[in-house]
């Protein structure tokens, strides 16, 4: 019998750790599985102005190679397509390995058929962009990934996305690479905000993992 309980004790150690080994795997699926999910991507602005609430909670589209928000001012313009919806998702680009730090991200850029592009921050003016391969080559790749939090878009490891009033009610995405509000980047006649990037989960299928991946 105290053998047996010595026996017991002794297991202990290894039964905890194989459990823990466990659940580690299954939170390790499940944010894999949460990052091949394509969303949407809608802006959180916290600014107390009229220009805060006129860009916060709308959905960011593709147009003219660049990632706008859709604010009921740029869409009652006839004269501004509305543009596609982003409708994305995290993927591995064949020519960087970030590890843990992210990976590419890719959307769609119309609805047929599907083709998809990469989102990149330009290099020189600091606009987040869509391309091909050969479009995006020498800019800024990533690393995006999310807060483990709401899972809010990163990009290279923070939060520094801005929206600049471009035009009236025309908003473009910026990516503050150099932390300064844009200073040297932006007229200061135009109007610059942070924002956050939610991913709005979309209610179709995960993604095919033999998804060869945008064009060249």
């Amino acid at each position: 019998m105290v053998l047996g309980i010595l026996t017991a004790i002794a297991a202990c150690p290894a039964i905890v750790g194989t459990n823990e080994a466990i659940q580690m795997t299954q939170r390790n699926q499940m944010k894999q599985m949460h990052r091949e999910r394509k969303t949407n991507l809608a802006v959180s602005c916290t600014h107390q102005s009229p220009q805060g609430h006129e860009i916060d909670q709308k959905l960011v589209v593709l147009r003219d190679h660049k990632l706008w928000i859709a604010t009921r001012r740029q869409t009652a313009d006839d004269s501004t397509p509305e543009g596609h919806p982003f409708a994305g998702y995290y993927f591995k680009h064949p020519q960087f390995n970030w590890g843990r730090k992210g990976d590419g991200y890719v959307s769609t850029i119309m609805d047929n058929p599907p083709m998809l592009n990469w989102i990149y921050v330009d290099k020189d003016t600091y606009e987040v962009k869509y391309g091909t391969k050969s479009e995006s080559e020498g800019h800024k790749l990533g690393p995006f990934s999310c807060t483990p939090v709401d899972h809010r878009v990163t990009f290279d490891e923070w939060e520094g996305f801005c929206a600049v009033e471009e035009s009236p009610g025309c908003w473009a995405l910026y990516f503050d690479v150099d932390d300064d509000g844009l200073e040297e980047k932006v007229p200061m006649d135009k109007d610059v905000l942070e924002v956050e990037l939610i991913r709005r989960e979309m209610r179709i299928p995960p993604v095919n993992k033999k998804d060869v991946g945008p064009p060249e």
